[in-house]
C-alpha cells in the first residue's frame, strides 16, 4: 500500500510512553467505566471487565497535556490514513451539504484514560463518542495478525476507517439513536439487532473510504484488498465465538458475522456511495 502519498493528519496526540496514558487506578468505580465502555462499544461487559488490568498513575482524564508526536514511520502511517479519511469524509459531508468535523486519535501504549473511562490495550481500538477520540494501541496490530489471522498495512487502515466511520455515525446522530434504544432497556444484541447494524455500516464507511482513497491515490497493490477482507473475516463474531468458546451464539453478536462484515465492506468499497451503507434500512442483513 503506497500510503506516503496521502496527506498527513495533525490531529493525532502520541501519548505512548506516558505512564498510565492519562489513566487512573481502578476501584469499584472504575469498574463501572469499563462496564459503560463496554456498552458504548458494543461490547460485552464480562469481556471487557476480563480484559482490564489496574491502570498505573492517578490522574484526572484530560490533565495531561498533548505531546508532540514521534516522528516514526508508525505515527506517520497513522497520520497519513487518518488525513485521508479527513479529506474523504470531508467532500462527502460537502457534497450533501454539511460540513464534516474531523475527529482526533490518540496513540497510547498499555493503557488510556478516555471520556468513556479508562481502558488497556487489550480492548483493541475504539472510539468514545464523549470525546470524538478514536484510541489505538499499536500493538494490536500485532496480536491481530499473529493471534487473529488478519494484518498488513491496509487491514490496518481498514481498522482506523471502521473507528472513524464510528465518527461519521456520531456526527450523524445514528449512534444516538442505538443508545436511546438502550436507554430505554431495548434489546440491541443479536445478529438482526441495532448494534450489529450500527458496526456493519462501519464497515461500510470503512470501504467506502478504502473507494475514494484509491481513487484519489491508485495506491492499493497486489494483495492489500485481500488483506482486508482476511481481517474482516477473522474479526467476524462467528470467527471469535468458535475460537473462543467452541460454539457460534447468534444471539450474542454485537459486530456481525464474518460473511456480513465482508460483505458490507465491499458494498462500501465497490460502490463508494454512503447511500449504499444505510444498514438500518437493510430489510436482512
Amino acid at each position: 500500500m503506497k500510503w506516503r502519498s496521502a496527506r498527513r493528519s495533525s490531529n493525532v496526540e502520541d501519548r505512548r510512553g506516558m505512564p498510565g496514558g492519562g489513566g487512573m487506578k481502578l476501584g469499584l468505580g472504575g469498574i463501572a467505566a469499563v462496564v459503560v465502555i463496554g456498552l458504548l462499544l458494543g461490547k460485552s461487559p464480562m469481556e471487557m471487565l476480563g480484559l482490564v488490568a489496574q491502570v498505573q498513575q492517578q490522574a484526572p482524564a484530560g490533565s495531561q497535556a498533548p505531546s508532540a508526536p514521534v516522528d516514526d514511520e508508525a505515527s506517520q502511517f497513522i497520520a497519513s490514513i487518518l488525513g485521508e479519511t479527513e479529506d474523504v469524509w470531508g467532500a462527502v459531508f460537502e457534497a450533501s451539504g454539511s460540513r464534516y468535523t474531523p475527529a482526533r486519535l490518540v496513540l497510547f501504549s498499555g493503557q488510556v484514560q478516555s471520556a468513556c473511562g479508562g481502558a488497556t490495550a487489550a480492548v483493541g481500538p475504539f472510539y468514545c463518542p464523549g470525546d470524538q477520540q478514536v484510541y489505538i494501541d499499536l500493538s494490536f496490530f500485532d496480536q491481530m495478525e499473529a493471534r487473529l489471522g488478519g494484518g498488513g498495512d491496509f487491514a490496518e487502515a481498514y481498522v482506523i476507517a471502521h473507528e472513524v466511520g464510528h465518527h461519521v455515525q456520531t456526527l450523524t446522530g445514528v449512534s444516538a439513536q442505538v443508545n436511546e434504544i438502550r436507554r430505554r432497556g431495548g434489546n440491541v444484541e443479536g445478529a438482526d439487532g441495532p448494534l450489529v447494524r450500527q458496526e456493519l455500516q462501519a464497515d461500510c464507511y470503512a470501504g467506502l473510504w478504502a473507494h475514494h482513497a484509491q481513487k484519489r491515490h491508485a495506491w492499493l497493490e497486489p494483495g492489500d484488498l485481500e488483506e482486508a477482507l482476511a481481517t474482516a473475516t477473522a474479526i467476524g463474531d462467528d470467527t471469535l465465538q468458535r475460537q473462543g468458546q467452541g460454539q457460534v451464539v447468534p444471539d450474542s453478536f454485537t459486530h456481525g458475522s464474518a460473511e456480513q462484515r465482508v460483505r458490507w465492506f465491499r458494498a462500501g468499497f465497490e460502490s463508494g456511495d454512503v447511500r449504499r451503507c444505510d444498514t438500518f434500512a437493510a430489510g436482512a442483513l
